[in-house]
């Protein structure tokens, strides 16, 4: 994946070259950036768990689109942690609550954004829906295919937005290799694509309770250790499949315009036997209509690839890295290719380092977003994840990612666990 620095060079000037005059350059600098004030006045948001990921939100919430009215968790912990994020940003202290039902009913909220452990998506999705207010839910969009239908059927009913946060879809990266590379056929016809997050670490989280007598079994978690860990059990989560893999084939179905229709996996707990229960390793292949197909493996025993997602066509290849940079190589009837590459160093496009840091040990998916950029023309895609939600509540701009092309990628990573368990080769 390292490339001589004559080849990168060659790579920066073909890419400028084969961008030039096309709508796809502009991307490069403003990646599609939405910028304030939303016409009609910043949108009123309630946030629905401020862990790790809910913070990062908050971090990255723009003032000039949502007014960050109440936070609600059930762990007091992570309340304070999220007032100290918006105090320093300058943001009023909102409203807290740690029960959900209560908030809504007690806030005049337009929207809200809901970052729980993945098994409450459905519920706490659906209770917002039917009680009037637009829906930013962070993937995965639900923990069973039931709770993704529940979640579709509550949007058509009530009429509100339903978003499902995968950062890719905000990311300029993606947005000029899509645009720039994909949309354009520069690729020709893709048949295979590998995808890998690789990591060195335990996924196991350590931390003591906000007090000596807290008890969250009333919600569900026998012990604190469950909801401290709750990624690492079957009645919580789906995980590594649903925390990493379904980024990346949401991705995989955004650039191939399409959906897997089935799906063989293999994987077990292999390094960290320390009583969870979700894989530490996987290995999947999803098949596509069409004769394609997407190979994808996460292991938490060594980072050496680190993580990407390449598409192998028959006119060129492009590789997405660690969200930060993308490489094109043109087929050349056998010679070696040349390179052409999208990077946030090389040009203004716009990324962040997302829910996982590069080369991340902790082995946390949520929680370690960046700092957004201080550059204007680079909004970090966890802004723009916000900053599109509430544009489409006030203006009806477009979705990024609504329940449509979540639940491909959800029931695809789903039914990859399911293909682990009984061994076999499943149809999605």
């Amino acid at each position: 994946m390292n490339l001589p620095p004559d080849q990168m060079a060659l790579g920066r000037r073909t890419f400028l070259k084969a961008l030039a005059g096309t709508p796809a350059l502009g991307l490069l600098g403003a990646a599609a950036a939405m910028k304030g004030p939303v016409p009609g006045g910043p949108v009123r948001l309630g946030f629905i768990g401020v862990g790790g990921q809910g913070r990062a939100l908050l971090n990255n919430t723009d003032p000039a689109f949502a007014e960050v009215r109440a936070i609600c968790d059930i762990n007091p912990d992570q309340l304070k942690r999220a007032d100290e994020v918006l105090m320093k940003r300058q943001f009023p202290k909102p409203q807290h609550y740690v029960e959900w039902r209560d908030m809504l009913e007690k806030e005049d909220l337009e929207g809200v954004v809901i970052a729980v452990p993945l098994w409450m998506h459905a519920d706490v999705t659906v209770g917002c829906l039917e009680a009037g207010k637009h829906v930013l839910c962070e993937k995965m969009m639900a923990h069973d295919f039931e709770g993704c239908e529940r979640m579709t059927r509550a949007a058509e009913r009530s009429g509100r937005l339903l978003e499902i946060g995968y950062q890719r879809r905000y990311n300029g990266v993606y947005q000029a290799a899509y645009e720039g590379i994909v949309a354009k056929g520069l690729l020709g016809d893709v048949y295979h694509v590998r995808m890998v997050w690789h990591r060195n670490g335990n996924w196991r989280r350590t931390g003591e309770p906000p007090t000596p007598d807290y008890n969250p079994s009333k919600w569900g978690y026998p012990t604190f250790e469950h909801l401290l860990n709750w990624r690492l059990y079957w009645k919580y989560s789906q995980g590594l499949f649903a925390e990493l893999a379904s980024h990346q084939l949401n991705a995989a179905n955004w650039f191939l315009g399409s959906a897997p229709v089935a799906v063989t996996a293999t994987g077990g707990v292999q390094r960290f036997k320390d009583g969870r229960e979700v894989p530490d390793h996987i290995y999947a292949m999803w098949e596509y209509p069409g004769g394609r197909t997407v190979t994808y493996s996460s292991v938490e025993s060594c980072a050496f690839e680190n993580r990407y997602e390449m598409f192998f066509g028959t006119k060129a290849t492009l590789v997405v890295r660690n969200e930060v940079e993308a490489l094109l190589f043109e087929e050349g009837n056998g010679e070696r290719p040349s390179g052409v590459e999208i990077t946030e160093r090389g040009s203004a496009a716009a990324a962040d380092a997302s829910e996982t840091r590069p080369g991340n040990t902790a082995g946390e998916s949520r929680g370690t977003t960046a700092q957004p950029s201080t550059d204007s023309t680079r909004p970090a895609a966890s802004r723009q994840e916000i900053s599109r939600f509430c544009a489409a509540v006030r203006v009806h701009t477009p979705l990024a990612c609504g329940p449509e092309q979540a639940m491909h990628s959800a029931k695809a990573c789903i039914r990859g666990n399911e293909s682990i368990g009984r061994k076999t080769r499943l149809e999605i």
